[in-house]
């Protein structure tokens, strides 16, 4: 089966699509240091990103329609900025909204299915009703903004097309799902918007994976049975007492059958402080000390021994204070690259384009690789149930 992905970022979705068995036909960046980062991975073969083609472009000058019939699934990322809790919330009045230019990818290349993914601040409640004309529109991408039209218009002719019950034309069934990072093994509290769409005439019957991993199971391995502190040879001394993971594990009366949230501690195993280990530290491809790290009110780092705090990319650089780890003994540091690269689940000889905070703001932004391919892979076996895998 194969796809094409729009707005790749620094490439987590498109990695995850392609580790979940997609070959990628096309991959679209705009951004020159991202696709720099791609690219050089690409030529250094880094799987999945060998035989990447990647196209610096922006996505509004790009014609779709070569891919119709060839490709089984878009996916993509339409930037994040017009919805983040860190951007200006302009929704529809900002320029950056690509929401449109991922319709038309689907009106023109006719995927059996698509994925495309977005932060958490879309589902606020402001944005309500942007909402439902973003999942109308992937729903019946061929109902086209006209040019007399605002976008509230044009949502009202969607609805009524929706409420006609006609079935004629290119139609999506789409489930949008709201699903936390850390519940699919990812090492990070990280919540992001999926919208995952299949032709109608597939009728195919799909839900969002179910969690494999739970804040409970974590709870019951570090105060009821030990087995996280066993894991990782700390000492009761050692330990960092978190009331709220004690009270949760001593409220469950049997150890839980899903796997346990992953630390960052489970995700740094190997690698030695940055700032304490500068020697064995730069045996690690981008695995750099960065100065500067200080706690303050509301930003307090990430605890050693629960999944990261999200990580953030910030408007104007990442924020002083963000994206650090706190140390059981109080002090604080930044997260190196390296280190970020594995919160995101990215694999250790992939690297980035420009500084520390250059790639800080691309690993930010993007989408963790195992929960792409988590999404990913399900999405192909229910294509290769339906219409088999020889066809495709």
């Amino acid at each position: 089966m194969r796809s094409i992905e729009l707005f790749a970022g620094a490439g987590g979705l498109g990695m995850g699509v392609s580790l979940a068995g997609f070959h990628s036909a096309e991959v679209v960046e705009r951004d020159a240091a991202c696709c720099d980062t791609l690219r050089e991975n690409a030529r250094r073969a880094v799987a999945p990103l060998a035989g990447w083609t990647v196209t610096q472009g922006d996505v509004r000058a790009l014609d779709f329609s070569r891919h119709e019939g060839m490709v089984q699934l878009v996916a993509g990322g339409p930037p994040c900025q017009p919805f983040s809790i860190g951007g200006k919330h302009r929704a529809h009045k900002d320029s950056r909204d690509m929401f449109g230019e991922a319709v038309r990818a689907l009106r023109e290349v006719k995927p059996a299915a698509f994925i495309f993914e977005n932060v958490k601040g879309l589902t606020r409640a402001t944005f309500q009703n942007y909402f439902e004309y973003i999942r109308l529109q992937m729903t019946h991408p061929e109902i086209v903004l006209r040019d007399d039209e605002d976008w509230r218009s044009h949502h009202g002719r969607l609805e009524r097309h929706e409420t006609s019950g006609r079935k004629r034309g290119l139609r999506y069934n789409l489930i949008c799902h709201l699903a936390n990072a850390a519940d699919y093994g990812v090492p990070q509290k990280r919540e992001r918007v999926f919208f995952v769409g299949f032709r109608g005439d597939l009728d195919v019957a799909w839900k969002f994976p179910a969690p494999t991993h739970s804040a409970d199971a974590l709870a019951w391995e570090q105060y009821r049975s030990g087995a996280y502190w066993s894991r990782h040879a700390v000492s009761s001394k050692e330990r960092v007492v978190s009331d709220p993971t004690r009270a949760r594990a001593w409220k469950l009366d049997e150890a839980p059958t899903l796997a346990p949230w992953r630390t960052v501690r489970d995700a740094l195993v190997g690698l030695p402080d940055p700032e304490r280990g500068k020697a064995a530290s730069a045996k690690f491809r981008d695995h750099r000390f960065q100065p500067g790290a200080r706690a303050y009110t509301g930003h307090t780092g990430s605890p050693l021994d629960a999944p990261a705090k999200t990580l953030k990319a910030g408007v104007h650089g990442v924020p002083g204070g963000e994206n650090m780890l706190a140390r059981p003994d109080g002090s604080v540091r930044y997260f190196s690259v390296r280190e970020s690269a594995r919160l995101q689940t990215f694999p250790d000889d992939f690297g980035f384009a420009g500084p520390w905070s250059e790639a800080m703001r691309q690993l930010g932004n993007g989408v963790p690789v195992t929960l792409a391919r988590v999404v990913a892979q399900d999405v192909k076996a229910h294509l290769e149930r339906k219409l088999g895998v020889q066809a495709l």
